[in-house]
Parts: C-alpha cells; structure tokens; sequence
C-alpha cells in the first residue's frame, strides 16, 4: 500500500512541474518553425523585382499563407483535443520543408502562391499541439510558459530577415533551399519533444485530471471571446503593415538600401520577441486583464506618432510599439485558455489561427490600398487601429471554481 501511494504521490509531481528542460525545447522548435515562415516576408523585396510583383500581389502571398495557416488550426486544435497526437508536429514540419524547397525554385506567381501555402499548412498543424506541450509543462506557470513559447517564435521572426539579407539576397532566390537544413533540425527536436509528449500521455491516463473554470455564464464567456478576437483583430491587422511592408515603407520614405530596410525589421521583430517574453510573467504577476489593457491601447500614441517622425526616432517608435503589442498575445492566449480549459487545443488553434487569417487579411488589403494611395498612406490610416483597445475594459476579472 505505502509503494502504491508513493508512486501516485510520485505520478503527481511528474505531471505537475513545470519541466523547463520541454519547454525550452518547445520554444525553440518554436524559434525554428517561425524562422522558416519568416522567410517568406522577408523574401518579398527579392519576389516582388524577380516577378515584377504588385503590391497587390505580394499581399496575396501573405493572405494566401495566412488563411492555410489560419483556417485549418481550429480544426487541428478540436480533433487533438479528443486524439493528442505527439508525433503531428513532425508531419506538420514535413509541409513546411515542402514549401521551402518548392519557394526556392518557385518559377511564377502561382507557384509562389502554392509554396506559401505548403508552409501555411505546416503552420497550422505545428501550433495547436505544441501549444498544449507548453501549457502542459507549465506546471502551473502558465503566463511565464506561454512567454517561453511564444519568445522562440518571435526570436525565430527576428533572425528570419538577417539571414535573408546575409545568404540570399546577396545570391538569389534559389539560396533560400538552404533553410531546409533548419526543417531537419526542427524534426529531430520536435521528436524528442513527442516522446515526452507521449509519456506524459501514459502516465495521465488512467487519472481524471482537476479542472479549474471560470465562474462565468456561458453567455459571457462567448462575449468575453468576442472581445479577444476583436483584440487579435486590432493588433494583428496593424503587425500586418509592419511585418509585411515596413521595409517597403522604409525604402520609400527615406531611401534606405534593402540590406538597411531588413537591418530595421530585424529591431522591430526583436522588440517583438522582448515584449512577448514580458507578456507572459507580467499576466501572471498583475493579472491578465490588466497587461491585455495596457498593451493594446497603450501602444495608440506611438503608432500615431509614427507616420510623421524621421528615419531615427521610426525605428525608436518601432521598438516600442513591438515591445508593447507583443506582450498582449501570450496575456491574451492563456487567458483564453483559462476561459475555456476543457478545450486547450481548440482555443489555441482558434487564436492562433485567427491572428494569422488577420495578418494575413491585413496584409492583402493593405497592398491593396498602397497599390491605390502610396505605402505611407497606409501607415497613416494603420495608425489608428490601437484605438481598438479600449474594449478591453469590458473583459471579466475570473472567478474560478474547479470542476471534474
């Protein structure tokens, strides 16, 4: 009896640490998966003079990318709710492989189009599960998990244009096969990552886990999600004008060579990065809510101001409004989370989902609109969206009770 009771005493603090050793790994799986989808922005400048591309087009690539990355990720998410399967992320990466070699050699638009999608897909089956793995090793840490998460990822964002400008824009489009090398690596952690994964499936079963949930009316709780998404809305439609056309914007309004305008996004993305891994522990500390509120309508005076400053203080308001919009998303998801924690795989590839089908959304609209007014244009108009914020008021403080 007393060999039975310490190995059920032993299971417990198994499932319930937090093992940073997987969530470390998990992150930068992460950093890997984001930096082979960072390519295909970053490529934009190399695309749009091979193929005499329209601003028009290149938002198609981005929407085109987007809503594969977006539209498949509730879905994944729900089935793996009720069937995990830890080895997904591998055969999610496998797409991603496929679009890379194929954008490498991409010959025309619509090849262009196809291997974005490719990647697109291996997107939307990599997010779900391997933010459940996150959640899972938190330990209850779950603010500071995400951030670790998500850090890789923006991390991942970041290098994305540095190495372009290092290894293909000084060689050519076809140089960028050699980002397959980061899909093999990425396989062989994600299968270290699946092993744990499944053992951590093995020792669950056969226990009911505690389920804490929020003491809200079911009514609530849809309009609480309504108010999130609206949220992802805002913030992810304006990371769109600066994701996908910054170094557009860059290059037109002072001038500045490729190389240079790459050289800015890269401090943008990196500010990204740095307000993600704020975002997570300051929700914890402070309260979700609270850091929501403050960093999606925080960041409105910086994004008016942006439009009307010089070369220097663009990329000094760059760094702020990353570092602030940033540090909403892992408040937002874990949020979203603790809202709905029977269903962890739906909310994440619901949210994840949705923040790419509004990048990618954003991104086709505004080509559509530079195309017509002017790139500057664009960020006159963008400028405005944090404003979008100030519904965060109206989020719930959560109550919770615990539940079978």
């Amino acid at each position: 009896m007393e060999n039975t009771a310490t190995a059920a005493t032993q299971q417990n603090t198994n499932t319930q640490k937090t093992v940073y050793s997987i969530l470390f790994s998990i992150a930068f799986a992460h950093l890997l998966n984001d930096l082979l989808q960072a390519v295909i922005p970053a490529a934009y400048p190399i695309l749009k003079d091979n193929y005499n591309l329209t601003f028009t087009q290149v938002g198609l690539i981005t929407f085109s990318y987007q809503m594969a990355a977006s539209l498949l990720q509730p879905f994944v998410g729900f089935y793996t709710d009720k069937n995990p399967k830890p080895y997904s992320q591998i055969i999610g990466m496998i797409f991603t492989l496929a679009g890379i070699v194929l954008l490498s050699y991409a010959g025309s638009f619509p090849v262009i189009l196809l291997s974005v999608i490719l990647v697109g897909i291996g997107s939307s089956i990599f997010h779900p599960e391997s933010s459940r793995v996150s959640f899972l090793a938190s330990g209850g840490k779950r603010g500071l998990a995400q951030s670790i998460f998500q850090i890789g990822g923006n991390t991942g964002t970041a290098i994305g244009p540095l190495l372009i400008a290092w290894i293909v824009v000084p060689h050519g489009q076809e140089y960028i096969v050699w980002f397959a090398a980061i899909a093999v690596l990425a396989m062989a952690v994600l299968w270290r990552i699946a092993q744990w994964y499944q053992s951590h499936l093995n020792l669950t079963a056969k226990k009911k886990p505690v389920i804490v949930m929020p003491d809200l009316s079911p009514a609530r709780v849809v309009v609480t999600v309504i108010i999130l998404l609206i949220l992802i809305f805002s913030k992810y439609f304006y990371i769109a004008s600066l994701s996908s056309y910054f170094t557009f914007y860059l290059i037109e309004k002072f001038n500045v060579t490729v190389q240079d305008a790459q050289f800015y996004l890269f401090i943008f993305l990196a500010s990204v990065a740095l307000g993600t891994l704020l975002g997570g522990p300051l929700g914890d500390k402070f309260g979700r809510k609270y850091v929501i509120w403050f960093s999606v309508l925080g960041v409105a005076p910086f994004a008016l101001l942006l439009p009307y400053s010089n070369l220097f203080w663009t990329s000094v308001l760059s760094v702020i409004i990353g570092l602030l919009l940033a540090s909403a998303f892992p408040a937002i998801l874990v949020y979203a989370q603790e809202l709905l924690p029977k269903k962890l795989g739906m909310v994440s590839g619901l949210f994840y989902g949705f923040a790419f089908g509004m990048g990618g959304l954003g991104s086709a609209v505004l080509g559509n609109i530079a195309d017509a007014e002017g790139i500057v244009y664009v960020y006159n108009i963008c400028a405005y969206l944090p404003l979008i914020g100030v519904i965060a008021m109206f989020l719930p403080n959560l109550k919770k009770n615990t539940s079978k």
